[in-house]
């Protein structure tokens, strides 16, 4: 295996940033672990982000995530720049990481981008260095807007996005629903669309001791669901909200909802004026964000975990619930179906109504032999999907493209 670096492009979201911090999410976790873990293969990583921390200096430039992994940080904007002006920032950010790659002499054998933004640059990077083009989007803005009435994304967006599937030389989706839109909504050639799930940590998010992760949590002998998450209205906390509301057990209930909404569209707010008309304000607690090492006490204490998002690419959270042996019960969108076994690790729903949500919590919670089997299946199941079996995926995926353009260079 070549010793050539793989360049990573991740330009709005540093993989140093915390889940839940601004808009950090699943994509952060997914750029660093998946670098890490092409690093640990022997295949070094540089993952290219925007600088986005006050106060910093030249010194702070590069950072080692791990091993032969490293973070570069450029400039680009303001630290607080907000995200709708990203675009025209890019042409200066893809100015310096040519200036970073010719002062410091790199070869690269791949570029691999994420995210639309990143793949803008990815694009152009890689008709630099004349090296093939790999694009992970995590999110397409025409399956958002189908996905839940009234979401809206910018044409200019949507036209980049179609450019790129139409260049990249592989483009990776975690789900054949998502490869089968990208075909449908953006005319992608199916052919150059390589699946590959996410993964997940297996040694941070493992089972443990329930009674011991309530005891730390403060929880007592209530059936306990959860739900973790970005608070935004494309996640579906609303209808959590609801079908808590629909449940009929005589058992008391506590709903853990962690995450926030980063104050900006006051989501949090609304749902907890919600949950009081509906009489469960007492039942649901807004934990708001909690670090990621602490997540595996939250999943391990639960008995279900909800995930009622509009769409999932893939569905992190969920993966996470399953590695620590709690079963989920979840929207038939996206990565999801993917994801969740229907019927073995949890439950898929298709229809968006709080009664259906409600009756498949109630199955789970009111049965401690079937909420065992599905989560030791669950277990199981997340054991399958490590981050290593998804770097050997990606990584041969780098492998194809270097022997196809070699063959038609002899060609």
């Amino acid at each position: 295996m070549s010793e050539a670096r793989v360049a990573f492009i991740s330009f709005h979201a540093s993989p140093l940033a915390a889940p839940g911090e601004g808009k950090a999410g699943g994509m952060n976790v997914y750029v660093r672990q998946l670098a890490r873990a092409l690093g640990s293969a022997g295949i070094p990583v540089d993952v290219f982000t925007r600088e986005h921390r006050p106060g910093s200096t030249p010194a702070d430039m590069v950072e080692n995530l791990s091993g032969n992994t490293r973070v570069i940080h450029l400039p680009a904007g303001q630290p607080d720049t907000p995200m709708e002006d990203f675009f025209d920032l890019l042409p200066g950010f893809l100015a310096e990481m040519q200036d970073f790659t010719r002062r410091n002499g790199l070869q690269y054998r791949a570029v691999h981008s994420h995210y639309w933004l990143s793949g803008w640059l990815g694009q152009a990077f890689s008709r630099w260095l004349d090296i093939p083009h790999v694009i992970t989007f995590h999110t397409l803005s025409r399956i958002k807007m189908q996905s839940r009435p009234g979401e809206r994304e910018p044409l200019q967006r949507q036209e980049v996005e179609e450019q790129i599937i139409s260049s990249a030389d592989r483009i990776v989706a975690f789900s054949p629903h998502e490869r089968d839109a990208m075909a449908r909504l953006y005319g992608a050639d199916v052919s150059r669309v390589q699946l590959a799930p996410c993964g997940v940590d297996l040694g941070t998010f493992r089972p443990l001791d329930r009674e011991e992760s309530r005891r730390q949590l403060g929880l007592n002998g209530d059936k306990v669901l959860l739900c973790v998450g970005r608070i935004e209205s494309l996640k579906g906390v609303e209808l959590l909200v609801r079908a808590t509301a629909q449940l009929d057990t005589c058992e008391p209930v506590r709903v853990l909802v962690v995450g926030d909404d980063n104050g900006q569209d006051r989501e949090v707010d609304r749902l907890r004026e919600l949950a009081e008309s509906l009489e469960v304000g007492d039942t649901i607690d807004f934990v708001g964000r909690v670090a990621q090492e602490e997540l595996p006490v939250y999943y391990s204490a639960a008995d279900v975990c909800v995930v009622p998002s509009f769409y999932e690419s893939f569905g992190l959270a969920a993966l996470e619930s399953m590695a620590c042996g709690t079963p989920v019960v979840a929207s038939r969108v996206g990565g999801l179906s993917t994801v969740i076994q229907h019927g073995s690790t949890g439950y898929l729903k298709s229809w968006r109504c709080p009664e259906a949500f409600a009756n498949s919590v109630e199955m789970l919670i009111s049965s401690k032999s079937l909420q065992h089997s599905m989560g030791l299946a669950a277990r199981r199941r997340a054991e399958d999907m490590s981050w290593d079996k998804v770097a050997e995926q990606i990584a041969g995926i780098y492998d194809i493209l270097a022997r196809e353009r070699a063959a038609s260079g002899a060609a």
